[in-house]
C-alpha cells in the first residue's frame, strides 16, 4: 500500500486527493485538518453570500466518501503530531495549509482597538473557530477597508447589506446582528493604484448596483477617458468592464441611500489616527501611478473613521520543522516539490493569489508530478500510515474526526438555520465535539 498525507481539506487538498485516490494503484489517502470541518476557505473565506461558489463541496464530499480517502479532523500536524512523525509513517505528503495570516500595514496606529485584518475579520463573519470571539468594533458611522481585490469587496458589501439580504447566505447569527446595528454611514475602500490596475472583477464589482441601502460612488476624475493604446489586449476586456461599471457608480448621487460606499483609488495609508486607544481615523496620501506603480506625491489627507480592516494579502504560518520560507510567507518549494517525498499546492505554495479554479489548476500540476514520481521510484510499501499516527494519536487523547462525524456536525447545522439559511455554523470546537458524545 501506498500511503498518502494530505496537511489541509481545503480546495487544493481535495483536488490533490481526488487525483491520486483515483490515480495512484493501492493508494490510502488521508486528508488531515486541525479544524473538525472539511473544506477550509471554501466554508471559511468564500463570501457567505456566495452559495452558488459554495456548492463545489459537493464535488469534494465525493471524494471523502471513498473507500481509499479518509478524513482526520481536529489534529493539527505540528502540535498533535510532529511534521517528522508525519515523514516517517506516509510515502508522500502533499502540504496545502493555505494562506490564513494577515499581513500588516506597517503603519502608525495598527494595534488601536477597531483595527482589524480580513481574514480575521471574514473569519468572525463566516463562523471559523479562530475568530469566534472577535467582537469587531462596528458602532462606527466611517469604516475604511484598505484593498483593492475580492476581499476587500466583500467585506465591503456585507457590511453594506441588510439582514434580509443576507437571510439565504450562511453568515453567522451574531454576525448578521451586530452588523444590522451599525450605525455605519460612510464605507471606504481604498486602492493604492488606480482603476486600470485594481484587482477586483466584475462580477464583484456589479452587484454594488443591487444593493438596498448602500449607494456606490466614484470620483469620476479618478476614471480615465481610455485605456493606454500599448495596454495589454489580454487584459483590456475585463479592464474595461470594470471602468464601465465605476463610470456608471460616478453618476450616482450621494443622497439616494443611507449608506455610501466610497471607491477611492490612488491613496496609500500612512497612520491610523487614535485616541485613548481607539481609532479616530485614517491618514492617507495621495498617489500618481507611473508604468503601473504607485508612487506618493506627499500630499496627505484624513478620513473620519472608527473602523480600519486590511484586506492587502496573508501569508501561510509555517509548522515546526518544515522548510518555510520566512520572507515570502510560504512553504519553502521548487515548482511544488518540498523535499524528497513532500510537495505543497495552493495559496501556501505560492502566495495568496488565485480563486479556486486557479488553485484546481495548481493542485492537478503538482497531482500529477507526484504520480510522476511514484512511478519513477515506487515506495517499499513498508510505511504504517495512519495505523501507527492513530495509536499515537491516542496516547496523546487527540479526539479525532472522521468525515461521518462531519457529517453528524453538517446535519445539526442545517437544523438550526431558520428561514432561507442554508445553515447556522457551529463557531465553537467544543461545541462541534459536543454533538459526537
Amino acid at each position: 500500500m501506498i500511503n498518502i498525507a494530505i496537511i489541509g481539506s481545503g480546495p487544493s487538498g481535495c483536488y490533490i486527493a481526488d487525483m491520486l485516490s483515483k490515480k495512484v494503484a493501492d493508494a490510502q489517502v488521508d486528508i488531515f485538518d486541525r479544524l473538525p470541518t472539511p473544506f477550509g476557505l471554501v466554508r471559511a473565506g468564500v463570501a457567505p453570500d456566495h452559495q452558488g461558489t459554495k456548492n463545489i463541496v459537493r464535488q469534494f464530499e465525493r471524494t471523502f466518501s471513498r473507500d481509499n480517502v479518509r478524513f482526520v479532523g481536529n489534529v493539527n500536524i505540528g502540535d498533535d503530531i510532529t511534521y517528522q512523525e508525519l515523514k516517517d509513517q506516509y510515502d508522500v505528503i502533499a502540504v496545502t495549509i493555505g494562506a490564513l495570516q494577515d499581513r500588516d500595514l506597517g503603519i502608525d496606529g495598527e494595534d488601536l482597538n477597531g483595527v482589524y485584518g480580513s481574514g480575521a475579520f471574514v473569519a468572525w463573519y463566516n463562523g471559523h473557530p479562530d475568530h469566534a470571539d472577535l467582537n469587531p468594533k462596528l458602532d462606527s458611522s466611517g469604516i475604511a477597508i484598505i484593498g483593492n481585490g475580492n476581499v476587500a469587496l466583500d467585506i465591503s458589501r456585507i457590511l453594506a447589506k441588510t439582514a434580509e439580504e443576507m437571510g439565504s447566505s450562511d453568515i453567522t447569527a451574531d454576525s448578521v446582528t451586530a452588523i444590522a446595528e451599525s450605525p455605519v454611514q460612510d464605507i471606504y475602500l481604498i486602492g493604492r493604484r488606480g482603476p486600470v490596475e485594481a484587482s477586483f472583477t466584475n462580477a464583484e464589482l456589479s452587484e454594488f448596483a443591487e444593493l438596498e441601502r448602500c449607494v456606490a460612488l466614484v470620483d469620476p476624475a479618478q476614471l480615465p477617458a481610455a485605456l493606454p493604446e500599448d495596454f495589454d489586449p489580454k487584459a483590456a476586456k475585463a479592464v474595461e468592464k470594470n471602468l464601465e461599471t465605476l463610470r456608471g457608480y460616478a453618476e450616482n448621487a450621494a443622497d439616494s441611500k443611507p449608506v455610501r460606499l466610497h471607491i477611492m483609488f490612488c491613496a496609500s495609508p500612512t497612520a491610523i489616527l487614535g485616541e485613548n486607544g481607539t481609532v479616530t481615523g485614517l491618514r492617507l496620501e495621495k498617489n500618481q501611478i507611473t508604468d503601473g506603480r504607485a508612487t506618493g506625491t506627499g500630499e496627505t489627507f484624513d478620513l473620519d473613521v472608527q473602523t480600519v480592516i486590511s484586506a492587502i494579502g496573508y501569508r501561510s504560518q509555517p509548522i515546526e520543522g518544515m522548510p518555510f520560507d520566512e520572507g515570502r510567507g510560504i512553504v519553502s518549494n521548487e515548482e511544488g516539490r518540498v523535499e524528497d517525498g513532500v510537495y505543497t499546492s495552493g495559496w501556501c505554495k505560492r502566495g495568496p493569489q488565485g480563486v479556486i479554479p486557479a488553485n484546481r489548476a495548481d493542485s492537478m500540476g503538482v497531482a500529477k508530478q507526484i504520480i510522476a514520481d511514484l512511478e519513477a521510484n515506487t515506495p517499499a510499501g513498508d510505511k504504517a500510515g495512519f495505523n501507527k499516527i492513530a495509536a499515537l494519536l491516542d496516547e496523546r487523547n487527540v479526539r479525532t474526526v472522521g468525515f461521518s462525524d462531519w457529517q453528524t456536525i453538517n446535519e445539526a447545522e442545517v437544523r438550526r438555520a431558520e428561514g432561507d439559511k442554508p445553515r447556522e455554523k457551529f463557531n465553537r470546537i467544543p461545541e462541534m465535539l459536543a454533538l459526537l458524545d
